[in-house]
């Protein structure tokens, strides 16, 4: 039963990567810990592998149609080292309760992010300096803290303010997941006897099959549909975090 439950939740992870383009820590952290009964230092450090394998396999399309922002993805994920190793290493002195909580506010504004008006058409825009620092020291931090990638992050900034077409803006997102989850897990490495791998590794078999195939065919569906079933989906795990963290009846 447990298997099959790691199947779907997989299935699940992959869909929403290769759709979406970010998501994937949102869905695999909760789930190993409301489903699987990891603690959320094992549920962080498990995830981070999953989605980097689930956001590698929907990130190889984008890069064959070259809608990767390769060059300012790396600067991103090197900028951003610092906070994500810095992150790991106090993720263990976090009180339970407060790492539930900041996950659950994350999750929040994920969700508002993507309910945020699509831009008019214009041109392609660089990212300022300021900018592409703060960005990138916000994701490592997360990534870090909660197993994200960030990705929800990405999009939006991308999308809004610098203009980059959807497509590419997803694609720019599953490399940063991708490049920032791997760095993530090595950081994590302190924790990774602590975790009972089976579950994680089907979960990410799973979303590596399925990823693919959605990140795809992405484009073929409506862009806003897909943002606001995500946000609402994002929102109902939000409130169950918060309920189930603090114990609100």
């Amino acid at each position: 039963m447990e298997i099959a439950v790691a199947i779907l939740t997989g299935i699940a992870i992959g869909l929403v990567l290769g759709y979406v383009g970010a998501g994937g820590s949102m869905l695999a952290v909760p789930a190993l810990i409301y489903i699987f009964g990891f603690n959320p230092v094992q549920a962080t450090t498990a995830s981070l592998i999953v989605v980097f394998i689930g956001a590698a396999s929907g990130a190889l399309p984008k890069l064959r149609k070259n809608e990767i922002l390769i060059k300012e993805s790396l600067v991103i994920w090197a900028i951003g080292l610092s906070t994500n190793f810095t992150g790991a290493y106090f993720l263990p002195e976090i009180p339970e309760k407060i790492i539930l909580t900041g996950f659950a506010m994350v999750l929040i504004v994920a969700g508002s992010s993507m309910l945020l008006p699509s831009p008019k058409q214009s041109s392609e825009r660089k990212i300022s300096p300021f900018a592409l620092i703060a960005i990138s020291l916000i994701i490592g931090a997360i990534t870090g803290l909660f197993g994200i990638g960030g990705g929800f992050l990405a999009i939006p900034i991308l999308v809004l303010f610098y203009n980059i077409a959807p497509t590419k803006a997803a694609g720019t997102s599953l490399f940063i997941i991708t490049i920032n989850t791997l760095t993530g897990f090595f950081a994590h490495f302190r924790h990774w006897d602590e975790v009972n791998w089976s579950i994680p590794i089907v979960i990410a078999l799973m979303a590596l099959l399925v990823s693919r195939p959605a990140s795809r065919h992405s484009s073929k569906l409506s862009p806003t549909t897909l943002k606001r079933a995500f946000a609402l989906f994002v929102f109902a795990i939000a409130a169950f975090t918060l309920v189930e963290t603090w114990n609100i009846s």
